[in-house]
């Protein structure tokens, strides 16, 4: 499993960051300045990632990603660019830990003898209980 850090991410050339203007309250600076953070990280040409990684990602967040293949994340949660910014950072960050997670394989396994009796058990009380609903008037109709 492979743990993605904060600085690395910082520093990796292949996150970009550019800064909007964010929707919501502001005040008087709300037209003046760009507090938003819009993540560009292109998964599909990115070296960062292992290519087990890179294809549970895909799977994982495919509805988000552009056809070339960039993430996009939009971080518009606070009024201020620095706490935007970490709070881009952070979703990738989880994101790409969530991937990097290996799924584990499932054992076959048979239904026990006692699990079996219990199903079986069920299925006769249901299906009693269905015919006492139904009307023995109707039988002689």
């Amino acid at each position: 499993m492979t743990k993605f850090s904060l600085t690395d991410l910082l520093n990796d050339p292949e996150v970009k960051l550019t800064y909007i203007r964010s929707p919501g309250p502001g005040g008087q600076n709300v037209n003046k300045v760009a507090t938003a953070v819009l993540l560009r990280f292109n998964i599909k040409r990115s070296a960062l990632l292992p290519e087990d990684v890179r294809s549970r990602l895909l799977s994982l967040i495919s509805k988000r990603i552009t056809l070339d293949g960039d993430l996009i994340i939009k971080a518009t949660r606070y009024r201020t660019q620095a706490q935007n910014k970490q709070d881009a950072l952070h979703r990738l960050q989880a994101l790409l830990n969530r991937a990097a997670i290996a799924p584990k394989n499932r054992k076959k396994t048979k239904p026990t003898f006692s699990s079996k009796q219990a199903r079986l058990n069920t299925k006769k009380l249901h299906g009693k209980t269905k015919l006492l609903r139904s009307s023995k008037s109707h039988d002689i109709d």
